[in-house]
This record gives structure tokens, C-alpha cells and sequence, in this order.
């Protein structure tokens, strides 16, 4: 598929990668196998928005209640983390990608804190697909911290409470100033959202599939951006603005 392909394309996708503790389990594997087998759909879900010239791609790697999962899952995912930010890092940025780490990263281990800031500063300057990592996030969460970023600007008189926005607060989340996600896929079979980018999917278009992750491939995806481009988003209008049609 390509992007003269699809009608169109999502500015910035954001998934859930559900369903990889039951690909393994329902194969007779350990479930932090089914975590290792996902890796190569990430690679490909980051070299198929590359080639759309998608703009953004976020991943929900590791949720702020993920820590209460089995200690030895949590353990594996983290030295996973380390491993393959170090591994891919260099691909990463001979493609021009941007990576960014969302979520609380000052609990994680010492060594995952270093590869972040080294995997973020070197890919900084890069003009490509921006990839969103999320590590110990929670909507909810980011929420709260952008507020508490508020609340102290105002104390500090450096911004006037009562010309506060909804796009000034959006700056201070873990996103900034991206455009917000137009397409949110979880996989998986489950329909709900799971404290990911609470405020951010306010008007996503939401993709339910039951394809557990390590199964989604690279047609797996182009049948969502299809499904994506044949939905109708009105924001608040009604059909006949968005034809530009005489309303009266």
C-alpha cells in the first residue's frame, strides 16, 4: 500500500499493542516471549509510517499499571527496552527519525534513563517520522503533570490563569505542540482505551481489532488506514458544512 493508495492518511497514529502475553500463551510460550515476537511488528509499523510520510507514530509500550504484572514480566520488558533502544538507535536516526520517551521516566531504572536521553538527544535534530514511546504512561497522569505546569507558571506569574487555553494546555503534555492522534489502533479484542492519551483522543477515530499484536502486520495496518480513510470526521459540524453546502 502506498499513500497514493489511501484516500487518507492520518497525520499522527497512535497504538495500543495489545494481546502479546495471549499470542504466546495461546502457542504454549511464555508470555514475555509473545513481548519479544512484537518487536518485529513495531519495526515494521515504524518503517510503514515512515514510508506513508505519516507524521507521527506513538506506541504504548508500558502503562503506569503495568508495575503491578508479574515482577519477572516487568523485569523482562525493562532490560527489552534497554536492549533494543540501544540496538536500534542508530537505524532510528540514519532514517530521520525523532524519538521521544513519554511518560514518568525519573522511576526507571538508571541505565533505561541514560539510553533514553542518549536515543532522544541523538535523534533530536531529525526531520522525520516522529516516534512516541510510551514508558510508565498514563493519561491521566499526564493530564495532572501539565497542570501542575500550569499552576506553577501562575505562581510565578509567567502566565495569566484566566487566558489560559485549551491549546496552551496542550503544550505542557508529554505530546507538546504534535498534532493530536487522528487514528488510535488497539489490538488485542479489547474496545477501550486504557488511561492512554485521555485528552489527546478526544476526536480520534478509535480502531478495535482482534488481531493480537505480533500478528499485526503490514496489511493488518494498511486495512485500518482504510477503514480510517472511509470514516467521516465531522468535529462538531453536521454534513452539509463539510460539503459546503448552503445551510439554509
Amino acid at each position: 500500500m502506498t499513500a497514493e493508495g489511501i484516500n487518507k492518511l492520518p497525520q499522527h497514529v497512535a497504538v495500543i499493542m495489545d494481546g502479546n502475553g495471549r499470542w504466546a500463551k495461546s502457542r504454549g510460550l511464555p508470555r514475555t516471549l509473545g513481548h519479544k515476537a512484537a518487536t518485529s511488528r513495531v519495526r515494521e509499523l515504524v518503517r510503514a509510517c515512515a514510508e506513508l510520510n505519516i507524521a507521527v507514530l506513538t506506541v504504548y509500550a508500558f502503562s503506569s499499571e503495568n508495575w503491578s504484572r508479574p515482577q519477572e514480566e516487568v523485569g523482562v520488558l525493562m532490560s527489552m527496552y534497554i536492549f533494543y533502544l540501544r540496538k536500534e538507535a542508530q537505524t532510528l536516526h540514519r532514517s530521520q527519525i525523532k524519538i521521544k520517551i513519554i511518560g514518568d521516566t525519573h522511576v526507571l531504572a538508571s541505565e533505561l534513563q541514560q539510553v533514553i536521553t542518549e536515543i532522544e538527544l541523538l535523534t533530536q535534530s531529525n526531520k522525520g517520522l516522529q516516534l512516541n514511546i510510551a514508558i510508565n504512561y498514563g493519561g491521566r497522569a499526564d493530564i495532572l503533570q501539565a497542570a501542575k505546569s500550569i499552576a506553577c507558571e501562575a505562581v510565578e506569574g509567567r502566565i495569566n490563569i484566566n487566558e489560559l487555553s485549551e491549546d496552551a494546555f496542550t503544550q505542557r503534555l508529554y505530546t507538546g505542540d504534535q498534532p493530536m492522534p487522528d487514528l488510535m489502533i488497539r489490538t488485542g479484542g479489547v474496545s477501550r482505551i486504557s488511561n492512554f492519551l485521555v485528552w489527546q483522543l478526544a476526536y480520534s477515530e478509535l480502531y478495535f481489532t482482534d488481531t493480537y499484536f505480533p500478528d499485526f502486520d503490514r496489511q493488518q495496518f494498511d486495512v485500518a488506514l482504510q477503514w480510517f480513510a472511509q470514516q467521516t470526521r465531522r468535529f462538531g459540524k453536521i454534513d452539509e458544512q463539510l460539503k459546503g453546502k448552503d445551510l439554509v
